[in-house]
């Protein structure tokens, strides 16, 4: 019989996730810096609240593919 609960683990391989997260945030924000925008206004200019903004900066909460995608065009990167 296969045992199941180690085919179902989640393999270790580096970085964890929130790592990433954090990582993909100071990217954010040092390019944001790099522009000479506030949180306030890269905020506006991808539709979500400063705070969200803030959160994605600090690796808080994940940045979707889509939402990853309207920074990089505001960021032009």
């Amino acid at each position: 019989m296969v045992d199941r609960v180690d085919s179902m683990a989640k393999p270790k391989r580096g970085k964890s996730t929130a790592t990433i997260d954090r990582h993909v945030g100071a990217r954010i924000r040092e390019r944001r810096i790099m522009l000479g925008l506030t949180q306030q206004q890269l905020a506006e200019l991808i539709g979500v609240t400063y705070q969200q903004a803030h959160k994605y900066e600090r690796g808080v909460n994940r940045v979707s593919a889509g939402r990853l995608f309207q920074i990089a065009r505001v960021l032009s990167v």
